[in-house]
């Protein structure tokens, strides 16, 4: 069996560790997905199955999803490092051993990432990305939903949506003001380096 140099062995090592982490972030964005679809759910399916519940209560959902989406766009930032560190050794260090083309200072890119980690994603690029991967679908349903809790009742949409003292045209201007920024998000593509 061939002598392996200390230098190869740690990073095979590290090369596992990267996976393990990426995979354990993975599983971190699927939980928070779950998360924002479970209080979602069970929100709407309340609101919706009692008549006489206020319809500012699917505000409730809306607010927890947009919680969920800043947790998992930090999370898919942190993946992001992981996800680096494994494609640069799987290019630079691996692809080589196989015959590939040897990659000029990789080393010194590799420790930079474990000295300094710096995603490539900013937080915005992770927001929009989750968002049109996940969120959008989300926050479209319970917009949609929304609109069916004010259609149940037969009155006009303008004096259903009123909230207290507050018009119905108002609330439902600020209704669609707060799903316009997801709308965009999800629309938006940054170029990613």
């Amino acid at each position: 069996m061939a002598d392996h140099h200390p230098f190869e062995i740690a990073l095979v090592h590290l090369y596992r560790g990267e996976l393990g982490r990426m995979t354990s972030w993975r599983v971190r964005l699927d939980t928070t997905t779950n998360w924002a679809l479970g209080t979602s759910v069970a929100v709407v399916t309340f609101a919706l199955g009692q008549p006489h519940t206020p319809h500012v209560i699917l505000l409730l959902p809306y607010v927890l999803a947009s919680v969920f989406a800043g947790l998992e766009a930090r999370r898919y930032r942190e993946m992001a490092v992981s996800r680096e560190r494994v494609a640069l050794l799987e290019d630079a260090f691996f692809a080589p051993m196989l015959g590939g083309p040897p990659v000029d200072g990789w080393e010194a890119r590799l420790h930079e990432s474990l000295h300094a980690p710096t995603p490539a994603v900013g937080f915005l690029a992770a927001l929009g990305t989750r968002t049109r991967r996940n969120y959008i679908w989300l926050f479209v349903t319970l917009y949609a939903s929304w609109w069916f809790k004010l259609a149940q009742t037969g009155v006009p949409f303008t004096e259903e949506a009123a909230v207290g003292s507050v018009p119905g045209g108002v609330v439902i201007g600020v209704a669609t003001a707060l799903l316009a920024p997801w709308l965009a998000l999800a629309s938006w593509r940054p170029k990613i380096h």
